[in-house]
């Protein structure tokens, strides 16, 4: 691998800058390609992008950039696609900055003015003769010191593609298709890859395999459609079984719950009436666990409210360290808060509805 130090000047940058979904965005005269299939979004807000404009005109040294050079004097860019797109979005007239007191477009700058922005000097590392192996690791290790990647860019680096490409068009655009259907059953945002990493979570573990394995597997497919039939029939069948949205509901696994009992028959309404009875019980401190435990009727995705230890020495005091159940004598520490009324059967977490237990006992117990 063969690097060396170039000044590429803001002119040149902008000559020929184009975006669009077939083309791509690219820049440089057409030979930079400015998003590649390893580069994160646009994740800049306004107030970066100005003071990466700001940092130009005050003669700041900007960060390095580095380039990967390809065939035929074409580019790839490695690090510095947001001051980039800042560079080149100020240029194409898309927001403005202040300057001497004035907000002003590209082209409302002075003859002078922007003479002084298209001669600035980028600082640019150029990547040659590299194996992909040594690019990868090149872009962890310069991505260190900046914006911290999340694990799925990462991993959208090492399994880059058509279809990555084609799962990023549909995952991890700020307005992408995934986001109309399911934004209201989602959190995190599209562009730091959040949805797509849920979606690929969801249906490696449908396969049981891991996500590093399921995009191994799949990287040379040449789309997406396979995950995107998928997402649709997860985010379809929520719907259809809980039509009262919550906000609770942007925080379950959907595609865990999907995999577990799509194939089971419900009533939605009787889901929906156990939900709301659920959602108004104290006792039930994990309301995200709702939607679980009305599949499941596993108590644990609640997270019933614990005794206090008020509570539990009350109910120690009264017993006077006897267990009821086998009736032996115990320290406090060896023994454990119970509801004589289960939860399950109605029994609140409430001081008159608390029994200590030995360990044995309480490891034994049945609701019954």
């Amino acid at each position: 691998m063969r690097i060396t130090l170039r000044q590429v000047e803001i002119r040149e940058l902008v000559e020929g800058f184009s975006s669009s979904e077939e083309e791509g965005v690219r820049g440089y005269g057409g030979r930079l390609n400015i998003r590649p299939a390893f580069q994160r979004e646009f994740v800049y807000n306004e107030r970066q992008q100005q003071e990466v404009i700001q940092s130009i005109f005050k003669q700041f040294p900007l960060n390095v950039m580095y380039w990967l050079k390809g065939e035929a004097d074409t580019y790839e860019l490695l690090d510095g696609q947001q001051r980039t797109l800042s560079i080149c979005s100020y240029h194409q007239g898309e927001y403005v900055i202040e300057k001497q007191g004035t907000l002003k477009f590209f082209h409302t700058l002075t003859p002078e003015e922007r003479e002084q922005f298209l001669s600035y000097p980028l600082q640019v590392y150029v990547c040659e003769d590299s194996t992909t192996q040594e690019q990868l690791d090149w872009f962890r290790i310069i991505n260190i010191a900046g914006e911290k990647l999340t694990d799925q860019e990462l991993l959208n680096a090492v399994y880059s593609g058509p279809w990555i490409t084609s799962c990023k068009r549909r995952f991890s655009k700020p307005n992408c298709v995934a986001k109309g259907l399911g934004e209201k059953l989602m959190s995190g945002t599209p562009i730091r890859q959040d949805y797509l990493r849920t979606v690929l979570t969801w249906i490696s573990s449908k396969e049981g395999i891991s996500l590093d394995l399921y995009m191994a597997r799949h990287q040379h497919d040449e789309n997406s459609d396979r995950e995107w039939q998928y997402f649709q029939q997860v985010i379809n069948w929520a719907k259809m079984l809980f039509t009262t949205t919550r906000r609770e509901m942007k925080q379950v696994q959907w595609g865990l719950l999907y995999n577990q009992y799509h194939d089971r028959d419900f009533s939605s309404t009787a889901l929906e009436q156990e939900v709301a009875r659920l959602m108004m019980d104290d006792d039930v401190t994990n309301k995200k666990g709702i939607y679980d435990y009305v599949l499941s009727h596993r108590e644990s995705a609640l997270s019933i409210r614990a005794f206090t230890e008020s509570m539990r020495a009350s109910a120690y005091e009264r017993q006077q360290g006897i267990c009821p159940k086998c009736r032996g004598h115990f320290e406090l520490s060896e023994m454990q808060a119970d509801h004589i009324v289960p939860w399950s059967k109605g029994g609140h977490t409430v001081k008159e509805n608390c029994q200590m237990l030995c360990q044995h006992c309480n490891a034994t117990k049945s609701d019954n």
